[in-house]
């Protein structure tokens, strides 16, 4: 039987947060690049770069995933893939 110290379980711990961390900021890049065509195709179109219907599909999706802090956190990745409006 193995036993580990605390220490070095919340080490492990923090390894695996980082490693996690390294994987979202990647698909947050990824849907910025997304998001841009997106924008760009709509733009050429002659249409508007925001779309609202969606941007409130996103954020209750993320409410209703996460609850309440989940709509902050979609309003900053729409924010981040959009900029501001």
């Amino acid at each position: 039987m193995t036993t580990t110290t605390p220490e070095a379980t919340i080490a492990d711990a923090r390894e695996r947060i980082d490693a996690l961390d390294d994987r979202i900021i990647g698909l947050i890049q990824e849907r910025m690049a997304v998001s841009a065509v997106v924008q760009q195709t709509r733009i050429a179109s002659g249409g508007r770069r925001v779309h609202l219907s969606r941007e409130m599909e996103i954020l209750a999706r993320y409410r209703d995933a996460l609850g309440k802090p989940g709509t902050s956190l979609a309003m900053t990745l729409l924010e981040l893939c959009r900029g501001r409006i």
